[in-house]
């Protein structure tokens, strides 16, 4: 048993080491001079797809998107869930059938609610 944690282990500690090399080697490199440290107007202002900026570059968004991408982001997961299911659908049995169709339920609690709540509705 203590075996199946030191793979556990092993990985947490190349995680860390990871971690750590990732911060070390860009300090390295500017304290050995290998990588130029030019700062100039040009390098340090914004930019967008590579044009400059015309008035302000802060635009909030309309809260709307984000009500479209939590229900595209929970179909997403529902179609996540569901390939896998629906690809080994004999093999699993009834039991599966029924957790699907709760998964499906839960689902379309959530858009039915959202619709009666006019959430969807572009005023």
């Amino acid at each position: 048993m203590l075996t199946n944690y030191g793979y556990i282990g092993l990985f947490l500690i190349a995680v860390v080491l990871f971690t750590l090399f990732m911060v070390i080697i860009p300090i390295a490199l500017r304290f050995l001079k290998i990588v130029p440290h030019n700062p100039n107007p040009i390098k340090n202002s914004t930019f967008e797809c590579g044009m400059e900026t015309i008035g302000r570059t802060w635009v909030q968004f309309n809260f709307h998107y984000y009500f479209y991408a939590l229900i595209f982001l929970a179909l997403d997961v529902l179609v996540v869930f569901l390939y896998p299911w629906a690809v080994n659908l004999r093999a699993l049995g009834f039991a599966s059938f029924v957790a699907v169709i709760i998964l499906v339920a839960i689902i379309l609690v959530g858009y039915v609610y959202a619709w009666k709540k006019k959430v969807l509705e572009w005023k």
